[in-house]
């Protein structure tokens, strides 16, 4: 369960993704504050969040499928983490599709872009409590308990 792709004994992964959660979930709260202010540089800013966050996601995602292919197939870790990187997958178009939205007035979205960006970051929620899963709880438990032991269920 540790991490396979690591940095001066670190997780790569894990280090990456702090980048991207950022500044995705911050793009939202600038859509918010364009909503209730109107300033269109707001927008502005989430759409050049959005734009390297996703870029930032796609760099963390490298490394995470590293770390997940090198989980046992059919193990629980390897479910969640199929479901941990199929779900961010889900954010990054989300979030692409979002951005691709306000690319020609990125000073004024459309209501279908911030509500993809809020789907987004909903999501990111989920996904990240799966991350977690892996990262912080199945870590340190023996490789039995993943292949559907009393703790692997």
């Amino acid at each position: 369960m540790k991490a396979r792709a690591r940095i001066f004994g670190h997780p790569v992964h894990q280090i990456l993704i702090v980048f991207p959660l950022g500044l995705l979930a911050t793009s939202f709260f600038f859509d918010l504050a364009w909503l209730a202010k109107g300033r269109p540089e707001l927008a502005v800013v989430a759409s050049w969040m959005i734009f390297a966050g996703v870029l930032g996601g796609i760099g963390a995602s490298l490394f995470g499928l590293i770390d997940w292919l090198a989980i046992p197939r059919g193990t629980r870790a390897w479910r969640v983490g199929a479901w941990h990187g199929g779900g961010n997958l889900i954010v990054a178009a989300l979030f692409g599709v979002s951005w691709l939205i306000r690319r020609d007035a990125p000073g004024h979205p459309d209501g279908i872009a911030i509500a993809l960006s809020a789907c987004g970051v909903l999501l990111t929620i989920l996904t990240g409590w799966l991350g977690s899963e892996l990262a912080d709880r199945m870590e340190d438990l023996p490789a039995a308990t993943h292949r559907g032991g009393e703790n692997g269920r």
